[in-house]
């Protein structure tokens, strides 16, 4: 690889690692009551966490129930259309 093909990876990668960590300090900045409202509501939660999502959502989705599992908090996920055929079935009160 050439030594310019190289400094122009290296300015793009610290570009888009400026921009992201200019938008988690914006995202910082914002938090507010209802960001404690809802890690209040996880954290009282008395049983399963059910996540669900759609495409690129869904797999995050599942990944933030694997996490959540994976650190004590018991949770799954449930793919909407297949809840619409029958799979909400699993879901209890709690």
């Amino acid at each position: 690889m050439t030594q310019s093909k190289s400094q122009t990876i290296l300015l793009e990668a610290r570009r888009v690692l400026d921009s992201e960590s200019d938008a988690i300090c914006k995202l910082s900045s914002s938090l507010d009551s209802a960001f404690v409202e809802a890690v209040d509501v996880l954290f009282r939660c008395k049983g399963q966490i059910i996540l669900t999502g759609l495409g690129k959502s869904g797999l995050i989705a599942r990944k933030i129930a694997a996490t959540l599992t994976s650190t004590g908090t018991p949770s799954f996920f449930v793919h909407p259309v297949e809840a619409l055929h029958g799979d909400l079935g699993i879901i209890g009160p709690r």
